[in-house]
Parts: structure tokens; sequence; C-alpha cells
């Protein structure tokens, strides 16, 4: 019998019914610490007052109107996000997939009217991840993410992950419309680019005229401890990026944001969205914006980042054989395991602490970024047991 939902997810055998800042509680009153955070959506983790007042309010007064109507807290949101980063302007959307579709789109609506409609191929780099959609599998090319879906939407060059030099410029010719990239790759194992490498990538697009997209979907929103991921890398700011995930909060919204002139082909008719910017996302996003973006909130991450850090690398220590190293930037960071890292993630259940897969034998620690020091500690003496439970089992075998 097929189930009433489609089983297209491997779900773990736990149900929650509330959360409360870190935790999530299940029906029968256990608690457990949440260093998934939704896949790096609860920014300001579970309940959050602010949240909760944001959208109550809005509630209230308004929930939808389409977007044949002016609708002032959508305005309200992207006058704040054109203050706080490169973009001139910006278009939101439902999810990081659909960011991506409209990135995509938007890239080759640049050069069809500048005279270039063969300039349509996009850079895209291994172990990507751009969501699920036709233009997000396709520009991923993976094998498990395209495996049945055919035919692809062609018009990607997929390149090894951390390429550079002679390898890169080659593959920049005259029917590339764009570069599209993670600054820190999340699905595919933790895997910051160094700035350097985004600082190259910014000069090569210069020089080509190549369009230069982030995909900040998952590392974006103060998760590296700056608004956004590529502000780490002086003078590498993107051309349009993708947003989505701790944007909302936990409330569904995306964005894509860009420069005026990248954005130029999209005029009245070009792109739609029947719920992007409805006015409960708005209302949600903006204050999830006016938190994070404040310097003292970005400051306490990276503290509590180099905190959780140094005690993941004292872990690593203590459990050579369970443990390789510790990736990542802020609070968005990888566990490389020499045991399968599903079995850590086991392990954590047992324990009630909830961390999330990722590719490359990686376990992706993504704590709400409200995360207490005390918070942490718990959380790395569940670790520890974890680990500990794992090597007994492995001697055993």
């Amino acid at each position: 019998m097929i189930p009433s939902v489609l089983p297209t997810y491997n779900r773990a055998p736990l149900a929650f019914e509330r959360g409360e800042g870190t935790w999530l509680i299940a029906a029968d009153g256990t608690r457990y610490l949440d260093f998934g955070a939704g896949i790096a959506v609860n920014a300001l983790g579970h309940a959050h007052p602010a949240l909760v007042a944001a959208l109550t309010a809005q509630a209230g007064r308004l929930w939808h109107l389409s977007n044949l109507y002016q609708i002032p807290e959508q305005v309200a949101l992207a006058d704040a996000l054109v203050e706080k980063t490169f973009a001139d302007t910006v278009f939101f959307t439902n999810s990081g997939t659909e960011s991506c579709e409209l990135a995509v789109k938007m890239a080759r609506k640049y050069w069809h009217d500048r005279g270039q409609p063969d300039r349509v191929n996009i850079v895209t780099f291994s172990g990507a991840f751009h969501g699920r959609s036709s233009a997000g599998i396709a520009a991923a090319g993976s094998e498990k993410m395209t495996h049945g879906f055919g035919p692809l939407l062609p018009g990607f060059i997929h390149l090894p992950f951390g390429v550079h030099g002679s390898v890169l410029q080659n593959a920049i010719d005259e029917n590339v419309a764009a570069i599209l990239v993670e600054p820190v790759q999340g699905e595919g194992g933790i895997r910051p680019l160094p700035a350097p490498c985004l600082q190259g990538l910014r000069e090569l697009c210069d020089q080509t005229g190549a369009l230069l997209i982030y995909d900040e979907v998952q590392c974006g929103m103060g998760r590296t401890g700056r608004l956004f991921a590529h502000e780490w890398a002086a003078g590498a700011a993107p051309d349009i990026m993708m947003v989505a995930k701790g944007i909302g909060g936990g409330f569904p919204l995306g964005a894509v944001l860009a420069t005026e002139q990248a954005a130029s082909g999209m005029t009245a008719g070009t792109h739609g969205s029947t719920y992007g910017g409805n006015p409960l996302a708005c209302a949600v996003g903006k204050t999830v914006l006016d938190i994070v973006a404040q310097p003292d909130f970005l400051d306490e991450v990276n503290r509590k980042a180099g905190l959780l850090r140094q005690r993941l690398e004292g872990l690593v220590a203590s459990h050579p054989d369970i443990f390789e190293e510790v990736r990542g930037m802020g609070l968005m960071l990888g566990l490389k395991c020499k045991v399968t890292n599903t079995d850590v993630v086991q392990a954590g259940y047992a324990r009630h602490l909830l961390t999330v897969p990722a590719a490359d034998n990686v376990v992706r620690l993504l704590p709400p970024l409200t995360i207490t020091d005390d918070e942490i500690a718990e959380a790395l003496s569940r670790l520890d047991a974890a680990a500990a439970a794992l090597a007994g089992k492995e001697a055993t075998q």
C-alpha cells in the first residue's frame, strides 16, 4: 500500500510537537538538542519571541495579496537587504530552489538582451547542491541528483571543486554566461571556498564579462559569522545571489539579490510568483534580518563559533578512530568521519542530539545562531558519548 505521504524521504523515527530555542520536544516530553536547525533554517531557534510576535501581528492583518498589488512589507524587506548588501534589487521567492531557477533565467536573459543569445552556459562545481528543480539538478550534475530525470536542462559545465588556474580560465569561453558557486558547500560536505578563490572568481568574471552567482541559501544569513559568507572575501561581491533558509527563520521565504546591471533583462512579465514576497513571509523575514544583521549579534556568532570549533577539535583528538577533522566556518561546521557518518547521526539520536549527514562522509553541525555556551558544552558531551559508544562497537567487531 502506498503511504499517504509520498515516500521520497528516509525519515528518522522521531516526531516533535514543539520547540524552545535550541531544543525540540517530543510528545512524551523528551527533549532533543537541535544541532540541525531544520537544515540551517531556524537561524533564531524555535519559537523565538520576536518572530512569534511578528507572525502573529501580521497574521491578524493580512496574509496574501499576490503580486498584482503593492506590498509594503515586501518593499521594507527589499530596502533593508539592498541597504546591507551589494544588491540594487531583490525578487522574493518561497525557497532556495525557486531562487536557483530565477538566477539561471536572469543570467541568460542578461546576455540575450545584449545581443548574445548563444551565451547561455553556466559553470558549476562538483559537490554542489542548488535545489531539486530541473535547473537545480542539471546545475549539480551528479548521478545521484539526475538519475532517471532526463533529458536534463542543457547549458551547464561541471568542473571539479577547487579547480583554479588555467583549467578554470579555459572553461570560460564566449558562450559562458555565468559562474555559479556556493561560498561554502553544505550538502557537499561543509567545504568552504577560500577567500582567494572567491576573489579569483570575481577577477575572472570581471575579465571575461561572465556574471558571478553565489548560492548562499545554506551559508548565508549570519551562518558563518558575517551576514553573508562571501563577505569574508574582500572585493568578491557577486552579481547575483540566491538566498533562502535562514532568511525566514523557519517561515518559507527565499530571494534573489542582484545588481541593477545583472537584473536588467528581467522586465515586466519575464518572471513571477503567486506567493513570493507575501506580507506574512516578509514581515517575518524583516524581523529575522533586523536581528541577525546587528553587529553585536554577529560578533556573538563568531565568539560561539570559536568556542564550538575549539571543543570539536578536542573531540576529534579524543576519538581519532571515529573522526578525521573539523571543517567549515562560523556555526556551519562539519565533522569528517572515519566511521560511517550516518552511524554517528544515529548514535546522536540515541543521546537526544540531532545532527545532519552530508556528502563526503561528513556530519553537519548547524545549531541555531542563538545557541548558548552551556548548550554547546552539552552538545559536546553528547557527541563524546556517541563517539565512545561507536568506538566500543568498533572494538567488539
